[in-house]
């Protein structure tokens, strides 16, 4: 693959992957109007890195406001850990049902079929993200009376309840079954999801945005891990099969690509918070609302 097209590939990435428009949809519709087959077990490799440089943009950039947070006191710790916790739980218990009824109902008969198949499908992709346009749309649009409903209740409530710079319990639960919801359906963002369901919650923008990246920094490393996996099973059947993987220059460009999503990956973040603070968040909504649109076009084009 051209270097140009894996720095292409890793800027996509980076700025999909923060922002709350989904880096999936975006990376594979990329990939196909560039003529690259998602399901090689290079393409696999290089989103493992870009993956990768994006987890380590939500370190740096929110690693100032985790530690005056969430490290701020032991106590402060032990009640996001215990939220983190709950939300990781609740993604893992629900996000792995869910695939596996996908699983067995669009793959009946077939024992090793994996939900990655459906992931290129534009007619799918689509409408996911008509579902994360819609809810994004709708939690930036309740958020000024969400927000000075919060700010009243703080206010008149400070002196009866310990402070607290996390989420709640239940808001953690709500975010975590959205991530959950987000792992099988390509073009359903996992920021736009966990973000607005925090905010609609009752959570403040800055507490659910904060709360959601530390909970991707969580789940990254496995979904990593997983798809490292899949590359070396792949890697194995195409040698097996006589065909060259050329693993050595894919790792090289890999590795290149993982630095130009990092960077991406800081830029969107800066973006990302600037609307959040600004109230603009349902900007994010009615670009998802035209980009599934857009996808809807490329599938009826054959792509």
């Amino acid at each position: 693959m051209p270097i140009y097209k894996v720095i292409l590939l890793a800027i996509v990435q980076g700025l999909a992957e923060l922002l709350p428009v989904s880096s999936s949809a975006h990376v594979v519709v990329a990939e196909r109007l560039m003529g690259l087959d998602p399901s090689l077990p290079q393409m696999t490799l290089l989103l493992v890195m870009l993956h990768t440089g994006t987890m380590f943009a939500v370190i740096a950039y929110f690693w100032k406001q985790w530690r005056q947070s969430y490290f701020a006191s032991a106590d402060a710790f032990k009640r996001v850990a215990v939220r983190l916790a709950h939300a990781t739980a609740l993604t893992g218990v629900f996000g792995y049902a869910l695939i596996k009824a996908i699983e067995m109902t669009a793959f009946k008969g077939h024992s090793k079929a994996e939900i990655e198949m459906l992931f290129g499908r534009l007619d799918l992709i689509a409408p996911a993200l008509a579902c994360a346009g819609i809810m994004i749309l709708f939690a930036g649009l309740r958020e000024p009376k969400k927000d000075a409903a919060t700010t009243a209740y703080t206010a008149t409530t400070s002196l009866t309840r310990r402070p607290t710079d996390s989420v709640t319990m239940r808001q953690a639960g709500w975010i975590g079954l959205a991530q959950a919801l987000a792992l099988p359906f390509r073009g359903l963002s996992r920021s736009g999801a966990t973000i607005s369901v925090g905010m609609l919650a009752g959570a403040t923008k800055q507490r659910a945005e904060r709360f959601s990246f530390a909970l991707a920094v969580i789940i990254t490393p496995a979904a990593i891990v997983r798809e490292t996996v899949r590359v070396l099973h792949q890697t194995r059947d195409a040698a097996a099969a006589g065909v060259p993987s050329n693993l050595h220059d894919t790792v090289a460009k890999s590795l290149l690509g993982a630095a130009f999503s990092f960077l991406a990956g800081l830029v969107a973040l800066r973006w990302l918070s600037n609307w959040l603070e600004n109230g603009r968040w349902y900007l994010f909504g009615i670009y998802c609302l035209l980009a599934s649109a857009a996808v809807f076009y490329l599938h009826a084009r054959g792509f």
